[in-house]
Formats: C-alpha cells, structure tokens, sequence
C-alpha cells in the first residue's frame, strides 16, 4: 500500500478543491510530497529537523498531519476571505522549522503566497533548498522570530508544534495578524486545548474542529491513536 497516496484519497484531495478552491492535483501533490519526504530523510540528522526518518512515519505523522486542515483552511478563505484576490491574500507558517505545515499547504494552494517565519539560520537554508528543489514560487523564506515581526502582516498564521498559547505568545501572534485575520494553531487534545485558551487572561473568539488523519486518529482504542484537532482563533 501507498501510504502516502491511499491518505490523501481519504482526505479527498481526488476532487481538485475544497470550498470553491483549487487545489494542485493530486497526482503532482503527491509527487512533490515524495520528493520532499526524500529531502527531510536526506537533511534530518544534519539539521534536526523531525523526530523520524521512516517513510511512512513521515508520510503520516508530518505529511498528512499537515494537510489534513488544509480542508478547513480552504473554507476560511473562501468565506472570510472571500473579497481578498489571490494576489492579495496573505498566509504564514510561524516557526515554520522543517517546513511544517507550511510546505504541504503552500504545494497545495500554489496561487497564494506563503512566508515561512524561522528563527535558525541553517533551517532557513533547508527551507530555501526545499522550496526551490519543490519548484515552490508562491514561497518566501523569512529569518526572523515571531516577537520581532511588524503588526497586521498576515491574513492568516498557521502553527504546528509551536510553543503553548500563553499570554504572551497569543498577544504576539495576534498582533502579526491583520484586522479579520485567524491564527490556526495545530494540536492534540481537545481537554488540553480548552484549558490553555482559558487560562488566556483576555480569551479570544476561537473556535475547536477535529482533524481527521489517516493512519494516526481512527485506531481508536489502540496505543497508536492521536488525537488532533485545528484550533481557529479569530482577530
């Protein structure tokens, strides 16, 4: 079985949209996600990237994990963004790292662009390297961390992995972004998720959807199981 490809037939990449928007075929996504799996294999060790190098461990826990919100995302766009031109719109991975979930997501919606905030020097190179070997045009590598970035930069910020949303970061992430704009953080359990944004001195409009990620949340009952869930928040 093809890990890679059965995954993102059950996530319904097969139908070229989600909400009205076009997504990158499937055939051309899944090659450029071979391709990039390759590249982590190859620079894991060098620059510490993930915490496994096995094909289908990378296909599912970092691949699929990242694309599985990519459904949610397209609906934001399409409906709170919805008199942006694609020229226009503005998206952002935030302590991007390895390039997750911002390189999944920028291979899918190549008609918008994505900047990848990374603090590391050398994982900012990796990152150039990956987005020029993907043929990623729509990506711009920025070196720089998220306290130090301007005011009202982005539509919409998305995170995976990140540090936890206490006051400070959430008051710094939510500055980065534009007047109507959302953060979409990636995490795991709903209970964890509901006591970090209530411990938020000022708790924003947010809003918790599941993810469903082939191969890692449906084997319930079992010590593979995962939950993981998008957390919108709203500015």
């Amino acid at each position: 079985m093809n890990t890679l490809h059965e995954g993102l037939l059950q996530l319904g990449f097969e139908a070229g949209e989600f909400s009205g928007i076009q997504i990158l075929p499937i055939d051309e996504l899944e090659a450029k996600m071979e391709k990039y799996i390759s590249i982590l294999q190859e620079y894991n060790a060098k620059f510490d990237l993930i915490n496994t190098d096995g094909h289908d461990e990378i296909a599912v826990r970092h691949i699929l994990d990242s694309l599985s919100a990519l459904p949610k995302i397209c609906s934001i766009i399409s409906g709170r963004f919805a008199s942006l031109a694609e020229d226009q719109l503005s998206l952002a991975d935030i302590g991007s790292g390895a390039g997750l979930p911002g390189i999944p997501l920028a291979s899918a919606l190549p008609q918008f662009h994505f900047t990848l905030i990374e603090r590391m020097t050398k994982r900012c190179g990796f990152l150039n390297h990956c987005a020029a070997e993907l043929g990623l045009k729509n990506v711009t590598v920025e070196e720089n961390q998220a306290e130090r970035l301007e005011q009202k930069l982005f539509d919409l910020c998305a995170f995976r992995a990140f540090r936890p949303l206490e006051k400070k970061m959430a008051k710094v992430l939510l500055r980065i972004l534009k007047d109507g704009g959302c953060l979409c953080a990636y995490k795991a359990k709903k209970a964890n998720i509901i006591e970090e944004m209530e411990a938020l001195p000022q708790k924003p409009k947010y809003e918790i959807f599941p993810l469903v990620v082939p191969f890692l949340t449906e084997n319930a009952g079992t010590e593979e199981e995962r939950e993981r869930n998008l957390v919108v928040i709203e500015k």
